[in-house]
């Protein structure tokens, strides 16, 4: 066991795991609630704040679809269900959320709704997996009842891919030494639960890195989650999937992030809607034909207030870009 778990100068960290409080509610839904009659999809369910939020916009004749690959979520959501008649629960990813759509006989949605990353209620049980201050297995599987977990993937994983894997994700600058460490404690089978995890990381690291603001082992406990769940890979599909269902002008997407390789994949997958013309610079007129299909309502992004901030730590890092549907 690391040292770490004696220090109370970081205790403050703490506060990221604590219960779920959707963050960035009111940009969030101001931006996504066009017309009260309309039909959306929440495609992060989660525990259901924000699919609450927008059911209190809605008439009588909207209507909502919420998504989550999560099964417990989807058991909160079905108990949203059966008390709200608009309101429907699917488990499914995000990256099927045309299909989604199409099952629920809907030809178009008139917004489309994200806040990526893990939630709170995953981090805070155990089981899961996902956090380092809980003894759990090594899982980190958004759905655990689909694909590996990360203690199979660990066994067929080369020292240089994880490495990779750490300095992408994670943006970890000891991504080699940590991989390294990783590697040989799986070799030598001392790598069983997430605080094996834990105490490999924490003395990987260079010792004047181990009492910093940040928890040795927090970019690679981030980078590996991201790993497990493919979540770039889901982030870009959900997207275009969402763009594809927008076939209204006026139509919003709207996506809160919090890691700035998801922000950056965001801005990027919306702005080859936004301006898709794949024409040479040094052509005097676009010869290529294609049109914009999304125009930007929120390029630079929203983020929240010192108050919101104050009020819940998890909000800091978060960042809400809102894009419609122009044909």
């Amino acid at each position: 066991m690391s040292s770490w778990r004696a220090i109370s100068s970081w205790i403050c960290d703490v506060a990221e795991y604590e219960a779920h409080i959707p963050v960035l509610l009111n940009e969030w839904v101001d931006a996504l609630v066009v017309d009260p009659d309309g039909r959306y999809v929440d495609a992060t369910f989660g525990r259901g704040g924000h699919s609450r939020a927008i059911l209190a916009r809605l008439s009588s004749a909207g209507r909502l679809l919420a998504l989550d690959r999560d099964p417990e979520a989807c058991h909160a959501g079905g108990q949203l269900a059966g008390q709200d008649a608009r309101f429907h629960m699917v488990h499914r990813p995000f990256a099927e959320l045309a299909e989604a759509v199409a099952e629920a006989g809907w030809t178009h949605v008139t917004g489309v709704g994200f806040d990526l990353g893990v939630s709170s209620p995953q981090v805070d049980d155990a089981a899961r997996g996902f956090s380092f201050q809980k003894t759990g297995p090594l899982d980190m599987r958004m759905n655990p009842q689909a694909g590996q977990p990360l203690s199979q993937l660990l066994q067929k994983v080369s020292e240089k891919e994880l490495a990779g894997i750490i300095r992408q994700f994670g943006g970890e600058r000891f991504a080699g030494r940590i991989a390294r460490a990783i590697v040989q404690a799986v070799h030598e089978k001392q790598m069983q639960t997430t605080a094996d995890l834990e105490n490999v990381c924490f003395h990987a690291v260079s010792r004047s890195a181990r009492h910093g603001s940040t928890h040795p082992a927090t970019r690679t406990f981030q980078a590996l989650r991201m790993w497990v769940n493919d979540e770039l890979g889901q982030i870009r599909e959900g997207l275009e999937a969402a763009m594809r269902v927008l076939v209204r002008p006026g139509g919003r997407l709207a996506v809160i992030s919090f890691h700035s390789g998801e922000d950056r994949l965001v801005r990027d997958v919306i702005e080859q809607a936004v301006s898709p013309c794949t024409c040479p610079p040094q052509f005097p007129m676009c010869v290529c034909g294609r049109v914009p299909t999304m125009r930007w309502v929120h390029k630079k992004p929203v983020r929240p207030s010192e108050e919101e901030v104050a009020r819940n730590p998890r909000s800091r890092s978060s960042r809400l870009r809102v894009a419609e549907a122009v044909a």
